[in-house]
């Protein structure tokens, strides 16, 4: 395994940020920024055993701060949506930055994936670290986050996330990798298909909040459980579709036991023969098939992103859980340590 570091530029208020290559026996390769912890690249091969980048992205580092994808970062200190910006924890109320309608969206406009990171190499890995202050964005705790990327010489990324806070306070990690399959900037992702681990879906509001518990994905276009195209079914006349304009819903991962590492999803080009797997410790999994994509800084391919060019597969607690008690609890005790993994192996059929 080979690992290359390089000066990549500078952020708004100066910070170096950083470039990561890491190369494989036969040439796969991801590349990492410490904006945001961000997964930047990752090329694969095809069925005919040519590579490509199959992650959106774009060319120029400052392009990551403020983008409205939040395109491969990591962000934080609670992805997706907590409703109002308000929770409660031990009877105090807290309140964030709105930033999404009347909802609090992937900690606020200065949430974690606009931040530099601090990085290193450590071993055969790169490691991404960020201390979010006691009362940053309205959280409360002074919070340790490490996420750990590893690339394997079968075209594995794992991604590790630890994170330790002082006080009590709320966290949900995820990454925000869009992929396109067929490789970035090469059309859209409404021929991919897709097959989730879930059979039952969250409802929600207009605004992206869940209303209650779970429902049955069965007779639903929300089904997934086995292998549909994302466009066959994204412009029905469903509640859900209806909101986001095409799918950016939560789906509870079937199977889920905390630490224990579960498959979630899978997704397939017939055009190009690369299938990617998605594996997790986490409870959830987001998918946003790029609906708001045009508009996007200039992107690797040369160009703006359109809408449906690439979809995000997020493995995540669910939204709004810190007002949700029926959902899995995002509550992090001081002493605790949080541990959570993704992982995202590609092949080809």
């Amino acid at each position: 395994m080979k690992i290359t570091k390089e000066l990549w530029g500078t952020s708004p208020c100066g910070k170096e940020i950083l470039l990561y290559t890491i190369t494989n026996e036969s040439g796969a390769f991801v590349r990492l920024s410490s904006v945001g912890a961000g997964i930047v690249s990752i090329a694969v091969p095809d069925r005919d055993g040519k590579l490509a980048d199959v992650v959106l992205g774009y060319p120029e580092a400052a392009s990551y701060f403020a983008d409205g994808p939040c395109a491969g970062k990591c962000p934080g200190r609670y992805a997706n949506r907590i409703a109002f910006g308000k929770f409660t924890l031990d009877e105090v109320e807290y309140s964030l930055p709105v930033n999404n309608g009347p909802n609090h969206l992937h900690g606020g406009p200065e949430g974690f994936q606009n931040k530099v990171w601090e990085s290193r190499i450590e071993g055969d890995a790169v490691e991404f670290q960020y201390f979010s202050e006691d009362g940053e964005a309205g959280y409360p705790g002074n919070l340790k986050v490490v996420a750990h990327y590893e690339w394997s010489e079968d075209n594995s990324l794992k991604l590790t996330f630890t994170a330790q806070c002082d006080r009590k306070t709320v966290v949900n990690l995820t990454n925000h990798a869009y992929f396109n399959l067929d490789g970035e900037g090469n059309g859209n992702i409404l021929d991919h298909e897709m097959k989730l681990n879930a059979s039952v879906y969250l409802p929600t509001d207009e605004t992206l909040i869940p209303v209650g518990e779970a429902d049955p994905v069965a007779g639903t276009p929300m089904d997934f459980l086995e292998f549909h195209k994302l466009g066959e079914r994204i412009k029905e006349d469903f509640p859900a579709l209806n909101y986001g304009k095409g799918y950016d819903n939560c789906w509870m991962i079937d199977g889920y036991e905390p630490g224990q590492i579960q498959a979630a999803a899978k997704l397939y080009s017939p055009l190009s023969g690369r299938q990617l797997e998605v594996l997790t410790t986490q409870p959830a999994v987001q998918v946003y098939t790029g609906n708001w994509l045009g508009g996007c800084p200039v992107a690797k391919c040369g160009r703006s992103y359109f809408d449906y060019d690439g979809v995000a597969i997020e493995c995540q607690h669910c939204p709004d859980s810190p007002n949700k008690p029926e959902f899995p609890t995002t509550v992090l005790e001081p002493g605790e340590t949080l541990q959570e993994a993704i992982i995202w192996a590609f092949t080809t059929r």
